[in-house]
């Protein structure tokens, strides 16, 4: 039986029947409408992608290599993908490699039969010892080429973590890899030649894989690829023209920095923000993981590259609240403290969703502040940020660094979203801050000015009593239901039926393969609220158990920093302790039984007054 014959790939596309009668234009205009469906038969698979990208970055940061190995079109692709990235991110050429069937001759010529070999596969990956640092990807577009599922399956048994690029659904590729990324395009308008959208699909996500982690590892500089390694005249003049777009200097100044710095874009840019020598700026590049960004932030508060020109307006201030899921900023009058626009953008916490688009939903609600004023964006007095996520010297280097190059205000201020609610939810500015929301953390501060905090560690080690970790426990509870290794619970349906799933299996893909992120399934944090507020015995644990461990944490900080325990003031903030009596009871409760007794209790719905608050005081 003709095993090929069931896969999307190989079937026969009705919209390209009459393909050999149709004129030229036709042709281009049907080319044109099929591939216009790629983009989004990828998008599908953003996760997955996004996964791969983290995976690839961290076994690269580690030493390891990514390793591609394919046959046919899905191998010259992997091969074409390995052999860019030296000139582009000045990678060593054993870093990411490209293996195809047969050999580097099957780059020009079809070696017959080289792919139908799984032992071939296996034994090409053992010929440049592969290992458990390593990361290979598979690509078949049938996903069931014998050479790469031989390579895939010696590369698991070292260790090495795998991913599998294929453009048929429930392959065996598939299952034998531990990440599958599956965009499913349909039948081709040449009935099986896959060079044209499977290629094409191919083509986008190994370009999104290489060049995702490369920004991850510090290749870049906003959308600037600051390590290319210039080898001929054209990357020479665009090496000129980065550093001339960075630093300001002309294009003779430039092609003196960089005969200096040994045609070392990155250290080129900072020895001259940083009036550093090229030996230093290397130190100082090194330091930083290679991240100009952070560099830039800690060696020039104002940088030299002639920061955006913008119109004073002294008698303003602004108050920015950044958190995992949106960024806040209110527009005030600097003397009496009124606000006069007000601006949301995207989640801000840069350590959740990187610097670019921290930075940029930072900028949106800075902009929609200034529209929602009938105003053009100005340099104001003073800015206070206060944002989670900001914690270490790092993210504050970051932040302030953006702040001068965007000539946010004359005065600026950036810590810990938390400190906000000390500023606009106590009556002296003093107490504990406690935050539940997508995540979470508590922070303290005394009388006398000393500051503490407790949790704050992110969703993967910490964020108790966080929207997240609520509808995740009780994700994980409606699966051992749906198992029978767990009680029965009105979790598991509704679960169902809020993210459009029929069965309890589809939550799998649903969760790691879909669109449910973080984000998303914090969002169905009130699902399980509501269940606990109804009597479901699950629900109610979790709720329970998750508002006490977030009082535990609250505890912590109060009793690790010396704060008074009797009477202490307490602001409270975040979408769970503010959108549920019931949790917030809870969470007092507990607080209560670690040893603490609240006195006034501040409600605080808009964090962002505090910041402006604070901004204020920058200004006075």
């Amino acid at each position: 039986m003709d095993q090929l014959q069931n896969l999307q790939t190989e079937a026969r596309n009705p919209a390209s029947t009459r393909l050999d009668e149709l004129t030229s234009v036709e042709l281009v205009d049907l080319f044109c409408a099929e591939d216009a469906t790629i983009p989004a038969a990828v998008a599908v698979h953003r996760q997955a992608i996004a996964q791969a990208i983290d995976a690839i970055a961290a076994r690269l940061a580690a030493g390891g290599r990514l390793i591609y190995v394919g046959a046919g079109t899905s191998g010259r692709l992997g091969v074409l993908d390995a052999s860019e990235c030296p000139p582009t991110f000045q990678t060593p050429h054993e870093q990411v490699v490209g293996l195809i069937a047969g050999g580097q001759g099957a780059m020009f010529r079809a070696v017959e039969g080289a792919e139908d070999s799984a032992e071939l596969g296996e034994t090409d990956v053992k010929a440049i010892n592969i290992s458990a640092t390593d990361v290979l990807v598979g690509i078949a577009s049938s996903g069931r080429t014998p050479y790469v599922i031989g390579a895939v399956r010696y590369a698991r048994r070292v260790g090495a973590f795998t991913i599998g690029i294929a453009c048929n659904s429930e392959s065996e590729l598939e299952q034998e890899v531990e990440l599958p990324v599956t965009p499913v395009v349909g039948p081709e308008v040449l009935s099986g030649s896959t060079r044209l959208k499977a290629g094409t699909a191919t083509k986008l996500v190994l370009n999104m894989f290489t060049t995702g982690a490369m920004v991850r590892l510090g290749k870049t500089f906003g959308n600037l690829m600051v390590d290319l390694k210039a080898t001929n005249s054209k990357l020479k003049a665009r090496a000129n023209r980065i550093v001339r777009t960075v630093t300001g200097v002309d294009a003779v100044a430039a092609d003196v920095l960089l005969r200096k710095c040994n045609g070392e874009v990155k250290t080129a840019i900072v020895c001259q923000l940083g009036n550093h020598s090229p030996d230093e700026a290397r130190a100082k590049l090194g330091a930083a993981g290679g991240r100009v960004g952070l560099v830039l932030g800690s060696v020039a508060k104002t940088v030299s590259a002639a920061p955006t020109e913008r119109p004073r307006r002294p008698d303003l201030v602004i108050g920015i609240d950044g958190g995992g899921t949106r960024t806040f900023a209110l527009l005030a009058d600097a003397r009496i403290g009124n606000v006069i626009g007000r601006g949301v953008g995207g989640p801000s916490n840069i350590q959740s969703v990187g610097v670019d688009l921290g930075l940029k939903a930072l900028d949106e609600a800075i902009d929609r502040a200034f529209a929602a004023a009938n105003l053009p964006r100005a340099k104001v007095g003073g800015a206070c940020l206060g944002l989670a996520g900001i914690d270490r010297q790092e993210g504050l280097d970051v932040i302030n660094g953006w702040a001068a190059r965007t000539a946010l205000a004359d005065s600026v201020s950036v810590s810990n979203d938390a400190t906000l609610l000390l500023a606009a939810g106590t009556p002296e500015g003093w107490g504990l801050a406690v935050i539940a929301g997508t995540g979470s953390i508590a922070f303290v501060r005394k009388p006398t000015g000393e500051v503490g905090r407790c949790g704050g560690w992110g969703y993967t080690l910490g964020d108790e009593g966080s929207a997240y970790q609520i509808a995740l426990s009780a994700l994980r509870a409606a699966c051992r239901a749906a198992d029978r290794c767990g009680p029965q619970t009105v979790l598991l349906d509704r679960f169902l039926a809020k993210m459009s799933l029929s069965a309890p299996p589809d939550l799998i893909p649903a969760v790691y393969r879909g669109p449910w992120d973080r984000a998303a399934i914090a969002g169905m944090a009130p699902l399980v609220l509501d269940a606990a507020a109804e009597g479901d015995l699950v629900a109610t644990r979790i709720v329970r158990a998750e508002a006490a461990d977030l009082a535990v944490t609250a505890a912590g900080a109060v009793h690790n920093n010396g704060l008074p325990v009797m009477g202490l003031p307490v602001a409270l903030a975040g979408g769970v302790l503010l959108g549920s009596e019931t949790y917030r009871a809870a969470f007092l409760g507990g607080l209560r039984d670690a040893g603490v007794e609240p006195g006034p209790v501040q409600l605080v719905p808009d964090p962002a007054d505090g910041a402006v608050v604070l901004a204020r005081r920058l200004v006075s």
